[in-house]
């Protein structure tokens, strides 16, 4: 077996995506033989003792993909040092599963929990712009210049400038309006940062899309099993005639 790259054998042992296996590498957490490694080192994951925090890496698990409605008041990590409800007390203990991206804790809707690194990193990483699409219940009613510019692309007050995204009036509700963004940016909280900007109070936020994957039927608190198909469209492959998922969404428990 020729030697890889530490981070991808993590990422296949299910530690995460390909950048969070770098981190766990880089904290100085791996080692192989017994020595301390350094990010872009190699191994042969078949012959080399490799360990995390001391604990020898096991074979590749079974791939698993969940699709999840995170309600609000629920952090979108798998731990929380304030002991707040995370969205892994909300499925059964499957194994270590990770999210792929994040919502903040006021939003709600689609997560992707896996303990896939290869399909992380395909489904995170810029370089694939994979679009995410979210709808966004505001205060008032936009003016067709902030959608504009919305559009086009926002200063934040850290000087960043956000990227050209698809930006869609709903429909007005009340005094309020429903807004459909579909952007490909990750940046924590640009959604919110750009409605604050504007003077746009956020009533909810909900993503109801991740690349091929949609939120569907399934409502706050519930998750579901992936079927074949949906996995293999998120992996960029051509879909064989698998069977579809007949399993019904499940509730997850809260607090």
């Amino acid at each position: 077996m020729p030697e890889e790259r530490l981070q991808k054998i993590l990422a296949h042992a299910g530690y995460g995506s390909r950048r969070a296996c770098e981190g766990i590498i880089e904290k100085g957490r791996v080692t192989v033989n017994g020595q301390k490694v350094s990010l872009g080192d190699k191994a042969d994951k078949n012959r080399d003792d490799i360990r995390v925090d001391g604990k020898r890496i096991q074979a590749a698990e079974k791939k698993i993909y969940i699709a999840l409605h995170k309600p609000r008041g629920v952090v979108s990590t798998t731990d929380d040092e304030e002991g707040r409800q995370t969205i892994l007390d909300l499925v059964p203990n499957k194994g270590r599963l990770y999210p792929v991206g994040r919502l903040d804790y006021m939003s709600e809707g689609l997560i992707l929990l896996t303990n896939d690194g290869e399909l992380t990193n395909r489904l995170t990483h810029p370089r694939y712009g994979h679009k995410k699409i979210y709808r966004v219940l505001v205060a008032r009613h936009p003016t067709d210049e902030e959608l504009d510019t919305w559009r086009k692309g926002v200063d934040l007050e850290d000087g960043y400038t956000t990227q050209p995204a698809e930006v869609e009036l709903e429909t007005y509700y009340g005094k309020g309006a429903w807004l459909r963004i579909t952007m490909s940016e990750g940046r924590k909280r640009q959604i919110r940062e750009i409605a604050d900007k504007f003077g746009l109070p956020i009533v909810n936020l909900i993503r109801v899309q991740i690349a091929s994957l949609k939120l569907g039927n399934l409502k706050n608190g519930e998750w579901r099993e992936l079927a074949e198909k949906e996995v293999a469209l998120l992996q960029g492959k051509k879909p064989t005639k698998g069977k579809r998922s007949t399993k019904k969404p499940r509730r997850g428990r809260r607090r």
